[in-house]
């Protein structure tokens, strides 16, 4: 009925039931005009996450710039966990609200007030008169990170074309890299700069690329799952219609899309009239959900990531690589560096599945991270210089491993396993649990690198025996799964929405659509 072609690739991605109903027209995707629209959406939505990246390699090039340490007054241990520290703290408490948020009143709204709070925050960072201002630049500066990480993956995963789903929704946290990228040649390159420009101009670049993402930000269209939860189904249709069909009104595709997710949410609504943070642990599967979403935060900062990405200035210190060009230098390629195998890994998820990256990528940290606590402790004793030099590729190595699966799937994985009640709440429950982590290891890493310098690094290598464990026994693959179905990996198959049902539904409606046309 719907095309008897070889789809094997597309029913890796979106299994074998949505795969019936997707166009078989032969032409690649790059030559429809409304897919490149709509992956034009979806990519600027994802580099919205450079904002955070920028952040993070910014604070790390500026802690190796002798300008931004005189003017913040050469801080240390607490007091620069603290500077750090302060833009996490204004994240965790906004994601309580942005969930809320999101469900009342949409996934798109959510960005303006990501923009607002950039602004405010750049001009305090950039032009501040003191150590003060400063960090309350940096206080505001936490607004848009969680405004857009709780709105951005919503509007990307609930919008993407299916078979694109994956990918795209990856690519929310290589974005991290692009902004990384940006800020760490941004302070290689002022890092010979007189006075306080040379950190001031990388302040004010934080707002380049979200500035660069306005125009896709204004045109996005909302969530059509957002629609249909409020009772906008025609505008749900109209949305899908334009983007995922090129305006073919009896499109089998959109038929099958709309149905299934009017299914779901009115199913959703039966069970519960409202949601609430207590539903997120209300059921065996909310539960594992939940467990799932929060050991993603935990684990993707506990796992040594936080010592290299904040004060990776430091890390090479305890090694002996001292100068302030060195230090900016590697931090740059670093970026590059991460940035390829996040996007790599990201076009690979549907290939080799979700479960695959997170074993490869936390058995491969704990092998790396162990070389490097032993290398830096080898250096501590000998001061052999090489040995000390000899750090530097296993860093390489071990964040290529974390790219393959902490980079790409931290947030699309939790935000494909919550239903569509609940995934707004989970997503946030991610944030809350990631910047919590971070809060820690901002505040405790310096401190500990200070005081036991090497030895700290095996804190985390014991921490990832434990991520192993954790992944391996309770991390379900979810390759080939919409998400609608994606219930009946946490519910079982008794769960209402399994696909099969809306695939009799958009056959039955197509074969009566037929039926009177001829009459």
């Amino acid at each position: 009925m719907f095309g008897k072609a070889n789809k094997e690739p597309k029913r890796q991605a979106v299994g074998e039931d949505l795969a019936q109903v997707l166009p078989d027209d032969g032409l690649p995707w790059y030559k429809k005009r409304h897919l490149l629209v709509l992956n034009y959406f979806a990519v600027s939505m994802a580099l919205l996450s450079a904002a955070n990246g920028f952040d993070g390699s910014m604070m790390n090039g500026l802690q190796a710039l002798p300008q931004w340490h005189t003017f913040m007054n050469n801080p240390t241990g607490a007091w620069l966990g603290f500077i750090n520290v302060a833009q996490t703290i204004s994240s965790v408490l906004s994601y309580p609200v942005i969930a809320w948020f999101a469900n009342r009143y949409g996934r798109k709204p959510g960005l303006f007030i990501g923009y607002f709070f950039l602004v405010l925050g750049v001009f305090l960072q950039a032009f501040s008169p003191n150590p003060a201002a400063f960090i309350l630049g940096r206080f505001f500066l936490g607004q848009p990170s969680s405004w857009w990480g709780g709105n951005a993956p919503l509007l990307i995963t609930e919008l993407a074309f299916p078979t694109h789903r994956a990918f795209l929704t990856a690519l929310c946290q290589c974005g991290w890299y692009v902004g990384s990228l940006v800020a760490a040649w941004a302070t290689y390159g002022t890092r010979n700069y007189d006075g306080s420009w040379a950190w001031r101009i990388p302040s004010i670049l934080q707002i380049a690329i979200p500035c660069v993402v306005l125009p896709a930000a204004c045109l996005i269209p909302e969530s059509p799952r957002f629609l249909v939860s409020v009772g906008r189904v025609s505008e749900a249709r109209k949305s899908l219609t334009r983007l995922h069909a090129g305006g073919d009104e009896s499109s089998a595709l959109v038929e099958f899309e709309m149905v299934e997710m009017e299914r779901a949410i009115q199913a959703d609504s039966d069970h519960q009239a409202s949601t609430s943070w207590m539903d997120l642990i209300r059921t065996p599967g909310n539960r594992r959900r939940a467990f799932i979403t929060v050991t993603i935060g935990i684990y993707a900062q506990w796992n040594g990531v936080g010592v290299v990405s904040y004060y990776l200035a430091l890390v090479l210190q305890t090694v002996g690589i001292t100068s302030v060009t060195d230090q900016t230098l590697i931090s740059g390629c670093l970026q590059i560096w991460n940035l390829i195998f996040a996007v790599g890994a990201a076009a690979m998820v549907d290939r080799l599945g979700r479960r695959f990256l997170w074993l490869a990528s936390s058995i491969g940290m704990l092998a790396s991270f162990i070389l490097i606590s032993g290398l830096s402790g080898s250096f501590a004793t000998t001061h052999t210089a090489s040995v000390g030099i000899a750090v530097v590729p296993f860093l390489f190595i071990y964040y290529a491993f974390y790219d393959i699966a902490f980079t790409p799937l931290t947030i699309a994985y939790p935000a494909e396993i919550w239903p569509y009640h609940l995934r707004s709440r989970g997503l946030a429950l991610c944030g809350i649990s990631t910047y919590i982590a971070v809060s820690f290891n901002i505040f405790v890493n310096p401190i500990a690198l200070e005081a036991i310098g090497w030895k700290y690094y095996v804190v985390f290598a014991v921490i990832l025996v434990f991520v192993v464990l954790t992944i391996y026994f309770f991390y379900p693959e979810t390759k080939g799964h919409t998400l609608e179905e994606m219930a009946v990996v946490f519910d079982g198959e008794d769960a209402p929405v399994t696909g099969r049902q809306e695939l009799k539904i958009v056959g039955d409606r197509v074969t009566d659509s037929q039926h009177a046309e001829k009459v």
